[in-house]
């Protein structure tokens, strides 16, 4: 928010310069992110009035005046503004005079007509992009006054960043409150009185939406001159504050809007129709709005209509086909509370965001509209003239914000801050922040305003106290703890050896967005609906991921279009499923999945061009169930999967239960990815591989170890992981190891048959085997697979 610095001070003055109120601001929560001079830097410029203005003789663009400015002697001033005529007062820049950019005025003959000065724009000055014409002052203006002072110009533009939580704060009310309680002084309030009312025209208000719209006034204001210009002080003041003038009505609620914190809109009255509906639109309601836009309006949208037609978006837009023009007469003025709910998110719906809109998310005062409305109508009456109806109140009282009841503890407030407060000193700080509070000897009741939907609980409180009484004022004190060692359990595998497991292997972390793009993800995951965002950043990050695969797939992507041909990359983080067991309807899993793509090495005279394959992404799934020390208790097994190949997809199981996938990623989804060549991915579910079995001491076997080999024949459907997982729990003490070094299909292997080639390893911690040791705990191997996979010895 922009507001002028002089504004601020007509509300409350602490004996404070620029830097050190800006720096009070700053500490209390309200950022101030710029401070920019209201004009340029000139001198010697001065109020003076036109006396005469005439023609040029040699020019149809010039003409020369005679001004007043204060001295003995007119002076003689050749101007080209259109708007320049006699009995105007205007700004004069004598000979002499310094205007912004160092340009200074000197005398000068205009197609022979001599000049002894000029008068000055609003660009001239630097006080705007204006050009148009001079500058034209109040007629009681006093002549020869120096314009700087006379407008105030040694002021300042303050802009101020607020959280969402500070919506109090934006009006110069809000911060003028805050000068108050930080400098314990009082605040000027523009006296704010009941217009008469000198006609009864009014518009019935049908409130067809109360929990969106609890209160909503209107106010019918007859016979306005729209021709009336805007004064130059409030001009001035929204200028000063970022907002350009347009006319006197809109002028009028933008300065109610920058004065209160409160947006108002005025309607063309003749223009409405019937009564006032506030109502959510029907589905694709059309509107044009004011700049021209044509929209579409969503049922889930408030909007203000007649009994015809929707007339704008409520508390973002209004509509152009009831707005107030240069030929309206009677104006329909509304003043409403809009519940922060109904309007937060819609505008960015539509692409739109305003100043309204930028209150109304936030939460305006809903006991601020009678105040409001009576401000604008008085300086409406006095504006454009006119007569003020009744004010019509809708209102739905079971709506409207309740305000909280807290209790605050004294000593609490030292419990936390470490620094006692003297109690008088906290009940000032909490009525002038517009509090009600009841206190006892130990406690205060207190009851926020209602212009603070922030303030809920005690700690609430407690961080108002600090702030007003200052952080930097809250003594260094070093905290006391009794420090004790956490425990830690060691079969528990912490998240950063996984890490640093892949770190080693090659690959990079990435981290991505937890929202994705709902087509990629479908594509992917059919099977899964994803939790669709009510308020999504953009179309596509509008479904929460059930995958890790979306965002790390985009990335690798977003890497192989800046020519990054090998790529590997993890990523840790939770996956959302929709859930009907979970209190928030959604299941928060953690997994770590990874992508690869390209070589196994980077392009080297001594080492061979090979691509990554399906049993490089299986390796390094092994490494990390490796890690908790129950590779017996995993298996792979083939499966068909949406987002793989098929063929080339296995699921990952533990004790039964799939906990993960891996596998080569389905072609028909690289143009939808945007990726290059073949690409595998993997992803394990982090609780099936967090839990390590602790290793256990045993004897070392000084006795030599025999390897036998044999080779089997079995169908080519025969899973050879199950064959040699089988092996191991045949019960065979002595076997220590167990390994396939070859399978073979061809000559001498008839069709749909393939031969596996084992070597088997033994030895014993109490003995050296025999032969017959040895050659009786083979046969037992091969009779298992004669029995249970139809296996047959080759010769």
């Amino acid at each position: 928010m922009k507001f002028s610095e002089s504004w601020l001070r007509e509300w409350v003055n602490p004996s404070l310069n620029t830097h050190e109120l800006c720096e009070q601001l700053s500490m209390a929560g309200l950022e101030v992110d710029g401070i920019e001079p209201v004009a340029g830097e000139f001198s010697g410029v001065v109020v003076g009035e036109v006396v005469e203005c005439s023609q040029h003789p040699d020019a149809d663009k010039l003409q020369v005046t005679k001004v007043d400015v204060g001295d003995e002697a007119l002076l003689d001033i050749v101007c080209g503004a259109p708007n320049c005529r006699k009995g105007l007062k205007v700004a004069v820049a004598k000979v002499g005079a310094v205007l912004p950019g160092d340009f200074k005025i000197k005398k000068a003959k205009l197609r022979g007509q001599p000049s002894f000065g000029m008068l000055c724009s609003f660009s001239e000055l630097g006080m705007g992009e204006d050009h148009s014409g001079i500058l034209e002052l109040p007629a009681d203006a006093p002549i020869g006054n120096d314009v700087r002072d006379y407008l105030q110009l040694n002021d300042s533009t303050i802009e101020i960043d607020l959280t969402p939580n500070r919506a109090d704060c934006l009006g110069i009310k809000g911060v003028a409150r805050e000068m108050g309680v930080l400098n314990q002084l009082d605040v000027l309030e523009p006296s704010i009185s009941e217009v008469e009312e000198t006609t009864q025209s009014t518009r019935k208000i049908d409130l067809l939406a109360p929990k969106a719209c609890p209160r909503y006034l209107g106010r019918v204001i007859e016979g306005v001159d729209m021709s009336a210009p805007t004064p130059l002080w409030m001009k001035e003041k929204l200028r000063r504050s970022g907002i350009r003038s347009i006319d006197a009505v809109v002028d009028v609620t933008n300065f109610v809007l920058l004065e209160l914190g409160h947006p108002m809109h005025a309607f063309d009255n003749d223009a409405l129709q019937g009564n006032i509906q506030v109502r959510f639109a029907e589905q694709d309601e059309p509107l044009v709005l004011l700049d021209g836009t044509e929209i579409k309006v969503n049922a889930d949208t408030l909007v203000i209509a007649d009994e015809q037609k929707a007339l704008a978006l409520a508390g973002i837009f209004g509509g152009l086909a009831s707005g107030v023009t240069q030929h309206s007469k009677n104006i329909f003025l509304e003043s409403a509370f809009f519940s922060p709910d109904d309007i937060l998110g819609k505008s960015r719906q539509y692409g739109l965001h305003t100043d309204a809109s930028h209150r109304y998310e936030r939460g305006v005062d809903p006991d601020l509209q009678h105040r409001a409305m009576q401000r604008a109508t008085a300086l409406l009456l006095d504006i454009v003239g006119g007569k003020a109806g009744p004010i019509v109140e809708a209102v739905s009282t079971q709506y409207l914000p309740v305000r909280n009841k807290i209790t605050l503890r004294q000593q609490r407030i030292t419990r936390v801050l470490g620094q006692e407060i003297a109690a008088e000193r906290v009940h000032d700080m909490l009525e002038r922040l517009g509090m009600h509070v009841e206190a006892t000897e130990t406690t205060y009741t207190v009851e926020a305003p209602s212009y603070r939907f922030d303030i809920e609980i005690e700690e609430d409180l407690i961080e108002e106290v600090a702030r007003i009484h200052g952080y930097n004022n809250i003594q260094n004190q070093a905290p006391l703890s009794h420090l004790t060692m956490n425990a830690h359990e060691e079969s528990k595998l912490e998240l950063n050896q996984f890490k640093s497991l892949l770190l080693n292997a090659g690959y990079q972390e990435a981290i991505t967005y937890s929202f994705v793009d709902p087509k990629k993800q479908v594509a992917l995951f059919p099977e899964y609906e994803g939790l669709v965002l009510p308020h999504p950043i953009s179309s596509d990050m509008s479904v929460m991921r059930v995958s890790l695969l979306p965002g790390l797939l985009g990335a690798l992507s977003y890497n192989q279009k800046r020519q990054q041909s090998n790529v590997r990359l993890f990523e840790t983080g939770l996956i959302f499923t929709p859930s009907n067991s979970e209190k928030t309807g959604v299941e928060q899993t953690p997994y770590i999945g990874g992508v690869l793509a390209g070589n196994t090495h980077d392009e080297h005279w001594a080492i061979p061009n090979t691509p990554l394959d399906f049993f490089d992404a299986k390796a390094i799934c092994e490494q990390l169930i490796a890690l908790s020390g129950k590779a017996g208790d995993f298996t792979f097994e083939s499966a068909v999967h949406s987002a793989y190949h098929p063929g080339q997809c296995a699921n990952i199981m533990y004790k039964g239960e799939t906990i993960g996938q891996l596998g080569a990623v389905h072609p028909k989804h690289q143009k939808l990815l945007g990726l290059n060549g073949k690409v595998f991915a993997f992803e394990l579910k982090l609780s099936a591989l967090e839990s390590r079995q602790l290793p256990l001491a045993g004897t070392i076997s000084k006795y030599p170890v025999n390897r036998r080999d044999i080779a089997v024949k079995v169908k080519e459907s025969v899973e050879t992981g199950k064959l040699l997982k089988s092996i191991e729990k045949i019960g065979i003490s002595d076997l220590v190891d167990l390994n396939l070094f070859d399978v073979y299909q061809g000559q001498g292997i008839e069709p749909g048959y393939k031969s596996l080639a084992i070597s088997i390893w033994l030895q014993s911690t109490e003995k050296t085997l025999e032969d017959s040791d040895i050659q009786g705990s083979v046969d037992t191997v091969v009779e298992y697979l004669q029995d249970h996979f139809g296996a047959t010895l080759r010769d």
